[in-house]
Formats: C-alpha cells, structure tokens, sequence
C-alpha cells in the first residue's frame, strides 16, 4: 500500500508525505520544524522515523523547516546539484546531508522507487517527483512555468497527481504582491497554475488518473474552494476523486 498526505503549511502541499509503512518520506518542508513534527506525529510517523526529505526547488515556502528539522534529526536531503548548492550558500552546515542528483534521476528508498523530472520555475534547478510501488505511481508536479516533455511523461501512468491551480489573473494583476513578485509569477518560468495546472490535470485524466491533489493554494490568490471548482469545471464528468491540500492541518491518508 502507498499512502500520501500533506503537512499544515502556508502554502497548501509544500509539505507533504508518502509512505508504504516503512519507508516515509517528506516531499518539501515549507513550514517550521515544530508544525512538520507535530503533523507527522498526527499521521502516526514518529519524526525520527523519516527516511528522506526530497526538495523541489531552494525558495522559501518550499525549504523553510529544514535547516532546524536537520539539527533534531539524522535524515538525508535530496534534491538536484544546483539546488542544493543554493541551499548551502546560507546554510553550509547542511552540505553533508544532502545527496544531489541530475534532473531524470532515478532512486531507491526502501521498497520505493523515486524518479525526478526537470520542471520550468524560476530558480536554479527545480524538480518534480514521482513516487513508485509496484503499480502504484503518485507523480509530484507543482510550481510549473509551462508544460514540457519530461513533464507529462512523469505524469503518464500516475494513479494519484499533486498539481496546482494557484492563482487567479485579476487577484494577480490587483492583488497585495509587490511588483517584482508579480512580474516572476506571472513569467514563463513562474507558475501560471489556472492555465497550466487545468492543461496538465485534463491531459492526466483522460490518461486513467483518477485521483488529484491541489496544492500549492495560499490565502494570497486563489482559495481552495474556488481552485477545486476551477477543476472540476475542467474535468467535466470524469470520476475523478479531487481534493485539496489544506493549509492550517495535516490531511487524512488518502491511498495512491
């Protein structure tokens, strides 16, 4: 059995974990290390019990619990060379943890099968993921500029999809981002989630995907209820089970 669920953070699924009941691993650790313990504590992993943190890209809201949650805990780091070396101009105590890879990787942790894709963001190397178990395939895929190759081949096959529906034009165009923040949103290697994450959960759907995960919301542009209408709007008819990565709480396990 694989199981997914996410960790409270300000932006919904920027902490998440997937397991098969002996292997656990954090996907991103974009909340302190305090919330991330108490939340997989919630989930019934005692912290110590992490096998690995995988790390899309080195911002922020997606790496804020690490450097504490590393000097409590004796867990690997894994994320793309250029990332990590993002993460250690500041933080240079963590080199030894880290275990870096070429985008289109792939890994094993236990019984778990981890790929890594390159996806467009405005940063130095960011990455998706995918997490396998035998034919149970959940494909990790946020924060995207645009939809590429190595994209919707990390998404064929995938049983469950964690992808984004993150902001909404007028909100971006009138909203409380300062300029600079809007212009890299609103670039093409930022995440312009309504167009390119409706594209990618359409794309994955016809292709036998029926369960998807929002994330990646925040109360700055699109709410959750409303980003789960935009995608069942786009979804049509499918059955689909579509749910939506919460902010303030950890998730129930849901299976992949």
């Amino acid at each position: 059995m694989l199981k997914f669920a996410t960790v409270a953070s300000g932006s919904s699924g920027n902490c998440s974990v997937i397991t098969d009941g002996s292997t656990h691993i954090l996907i991103d650790a974009g909340v302190s290390a305090r919330r991330i313990t108490t939340g997989l504590k919630s989930l019934g992993i005692q912290p110590g019990e992490l096998s690995a943190i995988l790390i899309t890209h080195e911002h922020s809201d997606h790496i804020s619990g690490i450097p504490v949650l590393c000097r409590q805990l004796d867990v690997e780091l894994y994320t793309a060379e250029g990332t990590a070396r993002e993460i250690c101009r500041k933080n240079p105590e963590l080199q030894p943890r880290f275990r870096v890879f070429d985008p289109g990787e792939r890994f094993a942790l236990g019984d778990l099968v981890v790929g890594s894709f390159p996806v467009s963001h405005d940063c130095v190397s960011p990455v998706g993921y995918t997490v396998t178990r035998g034919d149970r395939k959940l494909t990790f895929c946020t924060d995207l500029g645009v939809v590429t190759q190595p994209v919707l081949e990390a998404v064929q096959g995938a049983s469950t999809l964690v992808a984004e529906y993150n902001y909404d034009p007028e909100m971006l165009r009138t909203g409380p981002y300062p300029e600079y923040l809007k212009s890299r949103i609103a670039g093409q290697r930022g995440h312009l989630s309504n167009q390119v994450g409706a594209q990618l959960t359409r794309w994955a759907v016809e292709r036998g995907t029926r369960q998807v995960v929002l994330a990646h919301l925040s109360k700055e542009n699109n709410q959750p209820a409303t980003a789960k209408l935009a995608a069942q709007a786009g979804i049509g008819e499918q059955q689909v089970e579509l749910c939506v990565a919460p902010r303030s709480e950890a998730s129930a396990w849901m299976e992949v």
